[in-house]
């Protein structure tokens, strides 16, 4: 699976962790920045360009990183079709996929440590949505709040 990663400066010392995770788990990497340290970045600019390689057909899915993970997780989903959410545990990593098909995990670069977020990564990569009836009623019915809200 091609997974797309964007990082500002408060996750880009997790950064190289969650690649070679994801590389080690037999994935492409579309790289969405950033590729120095600049403490003036800002964690929008790279959740936007994590978005659109999904958007684009680049990605299947990606990751975020910021200093809380929250920032970027909100930037993310402003854009159609992407579903972010921060997971700091394995089971929201592994169910946020299974029941609501997010595509875009958020992480927190100043709240977890390498190998949680090793940890997540393979949560999150190697679940699948469930397709469920209900989980498929529930997802339409966020995908209409997008469609009207926009």
């Amino acid at each position: 699976m091609n997974i797309a990663i964007g990082t500002d400066h408060g996750g880009f010392s997790l950064k190289p962790t969650v690649v070679d995770e994801l590389q080690k788990l037999g994935h492409m990497i579309v790289d969405c920045g950033a590729v120095s340290y600049d403490a003036a970045d800002d964690y929008p600019d790279f959740a936007r360009a994590v978005g659109a390689a999904i958007q684009r057909g680049e990605a299947e899915r990606g990751i975020v990183i910021c200093g809380s993970g929250v920032g970027a997780g909100i930037a993310a989903t402003k854009m159609r079709g992407i579903r972010a959410a921060v997971c700091h545990d394995t089971y929201s990593a592994r169910q946020s996929v299974e029941h609501d098909n997010l595509n875009v995990l958020a992480l927190g670069g100043r709240i977890i440590g390498d190998e949680l977020a090793r940890e997540l990564v393979r949560a999150f990569v190697t679940a699948k949505f469930s397709g469920a009836a209900r989980h498929v009623r529930r997802l339409e019915k966020v995908l209409g709040i997008e469609r009207e809200e926009r």
